[in-house]
C-alpha cells in the first residue's frame, strides 16, 4: 500500500514538471514572438527604387539641339534690340524714305514725285459741329531736285469752290479766277496741311531742316521711334514712325499751345511709290477733317500758270 502511494506521488510530480515545463516554453515562444514584432515595426519600410530611363543619344542630341536653337533666337533678339537703340535720327529717316519709294528711295522719290495730282474727298466739321462734305483736288510741282513744291488745294464745297496757292513765300487764294487775300485763319489751315506733313519728312534734306530722335514709345502695343523735324523757319513737327514697317502712322505738333494731330492708314503703293490713302485731323480731342484720297498720280505734266498770282 505504501509502495502504490509512492508511485502516485512520483507520477503527480513528474505531470507537475512537465506542466511548468510547458508553461516555460509557452512563455519563451511569446516573448520571442513580441521580440521580433518589435524588432520588425523598427525596420523602415524600404521600396526599391524604380530606375530612372536615361536618353539616348539621339535624344540627347536633340535636346541640344532645342538649345541651341532657343540660344540663337535671344542672341538674334539682343542683337536686334541693340541694332534698334544703335539707330540715329537720320538712318530713321532715310529708312522711311526708302520705305515709301522702295527699294532706291529718294532718287525715285525725285524722279517720280517731280509733279503730283490728288483728288479725292473731304468731311470737315466746323466749330458748330456742322459736317460738310467736299470734293477737292490737290497740284503740286517741285524743283528738280525736289524740296519745297508749289501746291494748289482747290475745294468744290456745296455753296462755292475756291483755291488756295503757295508759290515760293507767297500763300493767295483764287476764286473764279480772280486773286484774293484768305483769311488769317484759312491761310493758317492751308500752311499747316503742307508744313506739317509726311513729304516734309521725305524731303527734309532738300529743305535743309534738322531731325532729331527723341526716343521710342509704345502707344496701343505698337512701337513707334519718335523723330523730331524742325524746319528752316522753326517749325517743329514729331513723326511717329513705326518700329516694325518705318512708316508715319501719326504727325502731331502745337499751334498756339494746342496739338493738333494727323493720323495716317489704308497704305498703298501708287506708281511704286506708298501712299496713305485715308487722314484725320484732330485739334485736341475734336475731329476736325477726314481726307479720303480717291486717284493720285505722278509725273504728269502740270500747267505751272496753275501757281501764278496773275
Amino acid at each position: 500500500m505504501l509502495q502504490s502511494a509512492f508511485v502516485n506521488f512520483v507520477v503527480n510530480l513528474r505531470r507537475i514538471d512537465l506542466f511548468f515545463r510547458s508553461v516555460r516554453t509557452l512563455v519563451v515562444v511569446c516573448l520571442s514572438l513580441l521580440l521580433s514584432i518589435a524588432i520588425a515595426g523598427q525596420v523602415p519600410n524600404v521600396q526599391n527604387p524604380v530606375p530612372k530611363p536615361q536618353p539616348t543619344p539621339e535624344q540627347k542630341q536633340d535636346k541640344e539641339h532645342k538649345q541651341d536653337k532657343k540660344d540663337e533666337k535671344k542672341d538674334s533678339k539682343s542683337k536686334t534690340a541693340a541694332k534698334d537703340q544703335q539707330l540715329t535720327a537720320e538712318q530713321v529717316a532715310e529708312s522711311v524714305i526708302v520705305v515709301y519709294a522702295f527699294p532706291v528711295g529718294r532718287p525715285k522719290l525725285n524722279q517720280i514725285r517731280k509733279t503730283e495730282i490728288e483728288k479725292g474727298k473731304l468731311l470737315i466739321t466746323g466749330a458748330d459741329g456742322l459736317v460738310t462734305n467736299a470734293n477737292y483736288q490737290r497740284w503740286a510741282m517741285r524743283p528738280e531736285a525736289g524740296g519745297i513744291a508749289k501746291i494748289r488745294f482747290e475745294q468744290e464745297l456745296p455753296t462755292a469752290t475756291y483755291s488756295m496757292v503757295s508759290s515760293g513765300d507767297k500763300i493767295f487764294g483764287i476764286y473764279n479766277e480772280s486773286i484774293f487775300q484768305p483769311r488769317d485763319e484759312a491761310t493758317l489751315s492751308f500752311q499747316n496741311r503742307n508744313v506739317h506733313s509726311i513729304e516734309a519728312l521725305l524731303w527734309y534734306k532738300e529743305n535743309e531742316s534738322k531731325v532729331e530722335l527723341a526716343g521710342r514709345d509704345k502707344i496701343l502695343g505698337v512701337e513707334y521711334y519718335l523723330l523730331d523735324l524742325t524746319d528752316k523757319q522753326g517749325n517743329k513737327t514729331r513723326f511717329y514712325v513705326s518700329a516694325k514697317f518705318f512708316r508715319v502712322m501719326m504727325l502731331d505738333y502745337e499751334i498756339g499751345g494746342i496739338k493738333e494731330t494727323r493720323k495716317f492708314r489704308d497704305y498703298r503703293y501708287a506708281q511704286g511709290v506708298l501712299v496713305p490713302f485715308y487722314s484725320e485731323l484732330r485739334v485736341g480731342d475734336k475731329l476736325i477733317e477726314e481726307v479720303q484720297v480717291g486717284t493720285v498720280t505722278f509725273g504728269q505734266k502740270v500747267d505751272e500758270t496753275l501757281f501764278a498770282a496773275s
